[in-house]
């Protein structure tokens, strides 16, 4: 509680600092101007933040490759940063997933070097809008935003509005409330950015469950409101409906306004599928897709309601590394390389069924990144490469693309994200333990329903002994909802809509294998996703 109260005290004062502060009057030019800098900023932040601390797991790595600072910088200089990147993950400087939140050791050259996950978080910025992953082992990894990293976003929603936008266009959010602050931020920036958020939907959440977090989302706004934002109080859905937006985007699309709708993917595709379902014509809305890769299925629905589906690219603990122009389709992204430099490394699949794939590796440029991270892994895999397209991106100096994006070791239902490594711990122990059974009779698989919503299937063997899937369900979301942290507290109703259990033995892989998570997402390493 006291805690709470401290962040919420600092994320009010942040807000007032939020729109008192400089927005860029040129998007276009802001975006340039870190361009030209980035190799330069990421010298100095990293020459503050790991080789004047003694203690710093990276400066460990480092003088185990036999690199001092000067060697260092001289390789960027002349080598380029994204070659010099490469070079230094041959020699040991980089980071797992699981090194860097502490669940496996960092063993370079024998040598085991200490961290923490408080290492990694950049001290010379101070954040006031906090964001907690959906931390699967019940324990967040919390980061935050400092208002310069907020406008720096701002700049890249700019570019989203050259892209995208016309003088006309009706500008919707479907986001939670607090905490996440994704939503909080969006409307608290819009009209800052050119782009005043018209309408704020979210997900219906109890009172008597959520109630601080509904008074604290509306007394945010308030304080907002008061120093100009401008923004609209979110407006809560009856449960499990998506038709009042998509009977708003119909009536403003009967106006002849164009409605641009932003959100995480799966509750976007139901906003077109209550439009088809109810013959609302939503033609011509562009849905900015975040959370979960835009896969085929999706972008059939969207595309039959008339609509267009882009992606967006964020990680939490990395900040903005991606957006689609309206050039692009599915998984695919221009490479924010002012703020994040990314390498892809060649590594075996997850699984016995899974093909080889390339990891990407994200290192942080901009001085208030979150996290100072070279090299950190976060179980994403993708194609980088130049993106041959004519769009503002591109003429504002991303020219290179990411492209079918998928979450080989994640599972991400509905915008919240579990880590495969902590889910076996529900499937092989606790499930058991509760329901009877040994760990190979479940099996946990992310698979995707012909409607396009990302479900999540619990496989139970019929040996388990256990006949009432309904108690099953019911036993797997109490195990889980402690699990969805701050992140997806308020769309608990969203994602137990999507779980499905069913008897059934656990599949296999060709080796006979049987493996207690699957992540089902093999389309987006099928399928090329650029439209062109």
């Amino acid at each position: 509680m006291l805690r709470e109260l401290r962040d919420y005290s600092r994320m009010a004062a942040g807000i007032v600092g939020m729109q008192r502060a400089v927005y860029p009057s040129d998007a276009v030019k802001f975006v340039r101007d870190g361009l030209d800098k980035r190799e330069e900023a990421f010298l100095q932040t990293a020459e503050k933040v790991i080789f004047q601390n003694p203690n710093h797991p990276y400066l460990h790595m480092f003088r185990l490759a036999g690199c001092e600072f000067q060697d260092f910088a001289g390789q960027v200089r002349s080598d380029g940063l994204e070659r010099t990147l490469l070079r230094f993950y041959e020699g040991g400087i980089y980071l797992t997933h699981d090194e860097w939140k502490g669940k496996t050791p960092i063993v370079r050259s024998g040598v085991e070097i200490p961290s923490r996950v408080e290492d990694f978080r950049n001290p010379l910025t101070e954040g006031w809008l906090q964001n907690s992953s959906s931390g699967s082992t019940g324990k967040p990894i919390r980061s935050s935003r400092s208002t310069a990293a907020l406008i720096h976003a701002a700049a890249y929603h700019g570019l989203r509005a050259l892209e995208f936008g016309d003088p006309g266009c009706v500008w919707i959010d479907v986001k939670g409330i607090l905490p996440s602050p994704s939503g909080l931020n969006s409307v608290l920036r819009g009209r800052r950015c050119g782009t005043p958020i018209d309408r704020w939907f979210t997900a219906g959440s109890a009172f008597a469950d959520h109630g601080h977090y509904l008074l604290l989302t509306r007394a945010m706004v308030t304080i907002g409101n008061c120093f100009g934002a401008g923004a609209p109080y979110p407006e809560y859905l009856p449960y499990n409906d998506f038709l009042p937006v998509a009977e708003y985007v119909a009536r403003r699309r009967a106006e002849g306004r164009t409605c641009v709708i932003h959100g995480f993917a799966s509750p976007l595709v139901r906003i077109a599928a209550a439009a088809l379902e109810k013959g609302l014509d939503i033609s011509h809305a562009i849905f900015m897709c975040g959370g979960e890769a835009l896969s085929p299925a999706k972008r059939k629905v969207f595309e039959s309601a008339g609509a267009r589906a882009f992606s967006s690219y964020v990680i939490s603990e990395v900040g903005n590394v991606g957006a689609a122009c309206s050039q692009m389709a599915g998984s695919c992204v221009h490479l924010f390389e002012d703020a994040i430099a990314a390498i892809g490394i060649r590594r075996p699949g997850v699984d016995d069924d899974d093909p080889e794939m390339r990891s990407l590796h994200f290192t942080t440029l901009a001085p208030y990144a979150p996290n100072v991270f070279i090299n950190v892994e976060m179980d994403d895999d993708g194609i980088i490469g130049p993106a041959p397209c004519d769009c503002i991106y591109a003429r504002s100096g991303f020219r290179r693309q990411i492209d079918r994006i998928n979450s080989f070791a994640k599972a991400n239902p509905q915008g919240a994200t579990f880590h495969r490594n902590d889910l076996v711990d529900v499937i092989e122990q606790i499930l058991p333990l509760r329901l009877g059974g040994s760990p190979g009779d479940y099996q946990l698989m992310e698979c995707e329903a012909a409607n396009g919503q990302t479900q999540v299937r619990l496989l139970v063997s019929p040996r388990a002994g256990v006949g009432d899937t309904a108690r099953v369900r019911e036993v797997f979301l109490t195990v889980m909802r402690p699990r969805w942290n701050g992140a997806v507290a308020t769309r608990e109703w969203i994602f137990s809509e999507g779980v499905e259990v069913v008897i059934a033995e656990p599949i296999a892989t060709r080796t006979g294998k049987v493996h207690p998570v699957r992540l089902l997402s093999a389309y987006s390493r099928t399928e090329a996703t650029n439209g062109r």
